[in-house]
């Protein structure tokens, strides 16, 4: 078993060879770019560690690990478009450096290639991988749909957001982990709660991100501080200050998250005010601290030694600590 550090480099390594410039340069350049703009690269990370803990070769898990981050770039490449985000790891996001129809182009081109690293598996390999690979992007796509739905809804409830994020997020993680213990060969049962391990790892993933673009040092987030505010997005932070707040406090910020006033940093401002005296910011950390648990109730079920389930661990509350 390695590092964190030394997956990450194993992959960017891998992923550098990956990413030559190609014709059309104004198809494969965004592609290009996208992927060297850095990120955590959590998702083939834990890939490759997925592979190691369930005793295979992690090297033969590095196309597995390049299709998910490929996929993952492909959505944010997508989404940036659909939220006209000017910011993605604090750089331009595609579509501002280039334009709206180049970045459509090249992230449909994105996902073709996602499909085609599958190739170079066993037919028994690729068939499982691709198998939970159109399972999971079409939930990724239903998930954003939810989300974009959301933002002209004024009754969405905590359990929907759960579910939408889940579906936008949490899978992909799951995914992610139960690719590596495919191209292992674990048994479906280790395959299937190692999913259920990432999944919820991925809920806590997300609300610890809802928390962080709210609370977030601007510096280090990476993306606009505020950005789920601006955009007048339901968040976990908005529905529990909804649930906490009076009458008066709940018809305020209703009409502040139906607003799209000049001077945003005014209405950030108040929004993070609501969150913290309701009592909603705290409720947010208390809800990443049960996912997370729960991601580490089912390490029990698996079937490896108590060293590498602590590994598991030790990355889950590094995730939940994090300012990125």
């Amino acid at each position: 078993m390695f590092l964190i550090e030394e997956y990450q480099q194993q992959f960017v390594t891998y992923l550098e060879k990956y990413t030559i410039t190609k014709e059309p340069k104004n198809l494969y350049g965004p592609i290009q770019y996208i992927l060297k703009l850095g990120g955590k690269r959590l998702r083939p990370v834990l890939t490759l560690m997925t592979a190691d803990i369930f005793n295979g070769d992690y090297k033969h898990a590095l196309d597995a690990a390049l299709s998910i981050e490929v996929f993952h770039n492909f959505s944010l490449v997508h989404d940036d478009i659909m939220d006209a985000a000017p910011l993605r790891r604090g750089q331009e996001t595609v579509h501002e450096k280039w334009n709206i129809n180049t970045g459509i182009l090249s992230g449909d081109a994105m996902l073709i290639m996602a499909y085609q690293l599958f190739e170079n598996y066993n037919p028994e390999i690729f068939q499982a991988l691709a198998k939970l690979f159109s399972k999971t992007a079409l939930e990724v796509c239903e998930g954003q749909q939810y989300d974009v739905d959301f933002e002209t809804r004024n009754d969405v409830s905590i359990p929907e957001y759960l579910k939408m994020i889940e579906y936008k997020t949490a899978v992909l993680v799951g995914a992610a982990m139960k690719m590596g213990a495919i191209v292992a060969k674990a048994s479906i049962q280790d395959q299937d709660n190692i999913y259920e391990f990432g999944k919820n790892l991925g809920i806590a993933f997300q609300l610890q991100d809802d928390y962080l673009d709210a609370f977030g040092n601007p510096e280090t987030f990476g993306k606009q501080v505020g950005g789920d505010i601006i955009e007048n997005k339901k968040t976990y932070l908005y529905l529990k200050a909804l649930e906490f707040s009076n009458e008066t406090d709940q018809a305020d910020l209703s009409k502040l998250f139906s607003s799209n006033p000049e001077d945003i940093s005014t209405k950030i401002e108040t929004a993070k005010q609501f969150f913290e005296s309701s009592g909603s910011a705290e409720a947010t950390k208390i809800a990443i601290e049960d996912y997370t648990n729960k991601a580490f109730d089912v390490l029990n079920s698996l079937n490896i030694s108590e060293e590498k389930k602590q590994l598991l661990k030790d990355f889950g509350n590094s995730l939940m600590n994090r300012t990125v």
